[in-house]
């Protein structure tokens, strides 16, 4: 396979995470403002979360939630729709490896944010919308899980989409918990809410409640979210697939030795230090670092032949 077409199915699988991320981010954190109206930081979250700040800072003068739903809606930068584009561009040209009926729900998801979205920034249609795009995303995810062979081209798929899952798990933990360290005169009462918006922005709530039964505390929300080998959107789970992948592809020593760093630094944290002692912001960034280097790695040995 020749590393451009590699690069391009990896970057497709990051491109489809982080559309899908960012809807349930956007439908989650809607529903939370809902049940704490005073709870304006939310808004403000949602930028920091997915990493463009000085675009929106640009663009807006203040995180209101108008704002910054249409910067997630349709801005250049980092929306939904600039996703979409990017992540069906790489279909495009890599169309020929994929499953006809995944290229299908490609070009529907495109379409579905090439309309208008100026009527979405309101919450009455906000919540169908991105159901939607969520369902499309989820369709497409299980034609190239169900259909492709277990080759080169599904593996660098599947490292693509399980890299963007452990940094955006990361990132979700990061903001959720400096959020909950801030304003304490409103956490106090509405952690609870709070760390709930946390798990369903993950979509880790039911499988979460399966195994902890108590009432949701933030020290087990984020041992769960890092920790839980059996949970696909938790850190450790995610570099655990990435793991996998590389031994299913050529010169993959190095790589490999780099992920697994990346786990023994996750398999090693304790929620209850970090938030005690508060490391956790420090510990994350060290977390994302590690993540950085995987994809450095993975990049280097396979991209840049």
């Amino acid at each position: 396979m020749l590393s451009r077409v590699a690069e391009r199915l990896y970057w497709f699988g990051r491109y489809l995470e982080r559309v899908e991320n960012t809807a349930r981010l956007l439908s989650v954190y809607s529903n939370v403002v809902l049940d704490l109206p005073k709870a304006g930081f939310v808004w403000g979250s949602l930028v920091d979360i997915t990493g463009y700040v000085e675009p929106f800072k640009t663009r807006f003068k203040s995180p209101t939630e108008r704002n910054v739903v249409k910067f997630l809606l349709d801005d250049p930068s980092g929306s939904l729709r600039a996703n979409v584009l990017r992540a069906r561009e790489n279909a495009r040209t890599t169309r020929d490896l994929m499953p006809s009926e995944a290229w299908e729900k490609m070009n529907e998801l495109h379409f579905l944010l090439s309309r208008n979205l100026n009527q979405q920034v309101s919450r009455n249609d906000r919540h169908e919308f991105l159901a939607q795009i969520i369902d499309l995303c989820l369709e497409l995810t299980g034609y190239l899980s169900g259909s492709m062979s277990r080759l080169a081209p599904y593996y660098f798929i599947k490292m693509g989409r399980n890299i963007e899952r452990a940094d955006m798990t990361t990132r979700v933990i990061d903001v959720a918990s400096l959020n909950l360290i801030g304003p304490a005169s409103l956490l106090s009462e509405n952690d609870n809410i709070l760390w709930m918006g946390v798990l369903q922005s993950l979509n880790a709530y039911q499988m979460y409640r399966q195994q902890i039964q108590a009432r949701i505390q933030g020290t087990e929300v984020v041992d769960f979210l890092l920790k839980d080998r059996s949970f696909p959107r938790s850190v450790s789970y995610c570099l655990g697939e990435v793991g996998s992948s590389f031994k299913h592809l050529p010169r993959h020593d190095k790589a490999l030795k780099t992920v697994r760093r990346a786990q023994r630094i996750v398999a090693r944290a304790a929620a209850v230090d970090l938030l005690a002692n508060d490391k956790l912001h420090d510990f994350i960034d060290h977390t994302q670092e590690n993540i950085g280097l995987t994809h450095a790695s993975l990049t280097h040995i396979w991209f840049s032949a």
